[in-house]
């Protein structure tokens, strides 16, 4: 009857609109995954995959990826991020966040290393390597400049870049209270260029003038077919001396000393590789202007690391300074606890300084999170010293003065790790 043939219409329809609404989702699917293919095969042209370097501890290792990791692409949605009073938003619009492990460096496999070299060699972890000496303890450390070297090779900018290798090495010497005494260097390439060598070797000569120290020698190393013309590696080595009673080993750190955070001058020499690969994101040449700074990015990213030993010396030398933290691979996270005694951690004030431009820059480009800067960079601030309240209000003094640039960053407090506020 009347309520039969209904029925039966009404199923027809239902059935025709849910084929049409299943057609519908069906085709917007397809379509989706369609651009997200071409948006993946667009991306994977134009990243930039090679091997990176980062110090744990300060034993370098290499990572190399063994495969390009395709850019995922997700639905969109809207996220509010703040870093060092920055206050970043971020829509999820199918580009993933970066990050160094993605770039090729995995911290972890780096501390893992470390752990098992520490059942070889007991002692080891800190900044530094302690000697003892009569009344005293030679302080040796040796580092690199990582892939900072890919953008000397790309800039041309090669006569500041031993400034870092020494920068690297007597910074990390410095932390201990040592005065540095003299350094060694490694130059390697597959074909020597004199004039070029000459450039690199005069910046380890203006590197050891600032931390006051003695080229006592190097090696030079030509090895054919082993670099790809016109690149070269280098290694530094420092050694410096300390009194066994004036040595700073963070064991008097108690929680609430104050974190006295010294400026850098950039990235330093930590983190390219993950600065690479947002340069190759971000389509900017390094000749381009740095968005929100006053020289190209080039220039920014090659700023020579600061080499702080004078400084650091000197405030070491009027009382007060417990620990002291050089802040290279593994940022804030994980450089400032190597300090402390057990059951001690820090809390950061992101607000106590400005985030430089480069910065600032680096994160919206490669829309990284900020664990991940406050894991892998130093944000601006390239040594950290834990000082008593007293101390603390002395060196923010002379600061105020203008006799150097200092900050509050922070407090240390009871419990383990690193916290943001």
């Amino acid at each position: 009857g009347f309520g039969f043939k209904t029925l039966f219409f009404f199923l027809i329809y239902f059935c025709f609109g849910f084929r049409h609404k299943l057609c519908s989702v069906l085709f917007r699917r397809r379509l989706n995954i369609t651009m997200e293919a071409r948006l993946l095969q667009s991306s994977s042209s134009t990243c930039f995959f090679s091997s990176g370097s980062c110090s744990i501890n300060r034993h370098r290792f290499s990572a190399i990826p063994s495969s390009p990791k395709p850019l995922s692409v997700s639905f969109p949605q809207k996220t509010r991020t703040r870093t060092n009073g920055v206050l970043m938003s971020k829509k999820d619009d199918g580009i993933e966040s970066l990050s160094y492990k993605g770039s090729g460096v995995d911290i972890d496999a780096g501390t893992e290393l470390v752990r098992r070299i520490a059942k070889m060699a007991p002692g080891i972890g800190g900044f530094g390597g302690l000697f003892p000496l009569g009344d005293s303890y030679l302080v040796a450390g040796t580092d690199g400049v990582g892939t900072k070297l890919k953008l000397a090779f790309e800039t041309g900018i090669h006569h500041t870049i031993g400034i870092d290798l020494v920068a690297m090495s007597v910074n990390d010497i410095v932390t201990s209270g040592a005065k540095p005494l003299f350094f060694l260097d490694y130059f390697a390439t597959s074909r020597l260029d004199v004039d070029l060598a000459e450039k690199v070797i005069k910046g380890i000569v203006d590197g050891c003038g600032q931390s006051d120290c003695a080229l006592l020698g190097g090696e030079t190393a030509e090895m054919p077919d082993f670099y790809a013309e016109g690149e070269y590696d280098l290694s530094g080595f420092a050694v410096g001396i300390v009194k066994k009673d004036s040595v700073i080993n963070g064991k008097n750190i108690v929680a609430g000393d104050v974190l006295i955070g010294l400026p850098s001058s950039g990235v330093h020499s930590n983190g390219f590789s993950l600065v690479r690969k947002v340069v190759a994101r971000s389509g900017l040449s390094l000749k381009d202007e740095l968005p929100g700074g006053s020289t190209t990015l080039g220039e920014a990213l090659m700023a020579p690391t600061v080499i702080y030993v004078k400084q650091v010396l000197d405030i070491i030398s009027r009382g007060g300074v417990k620990g002291i933290a050089h802040i290279t691979g593994g940022g804030f996270t994980d450089n400032i606890p190597r300090v402390f005694p057990d059951g001690l951690g820090a809390v950061i004030h992101t607000d106590a300084w400005e985030l430089p431009p480069l910065f600032k820059w680096i994160q919206q480009s490669g829309r990284i999170e900020d664990s991940e800067m406050r894991r892998t960079f130093n944000l601006g601030i390239g040594m950290v010293m834990m000082v008593s309240p007293e101390a603390a209000l002395r060196i923010l003094g002379e600061a105020k003065n203008g006799d150097y640039v200092a900050h509050r960053i922070g407090e240390v407090i009871n419990g383990e790790g690193v916290t943001y506020q």
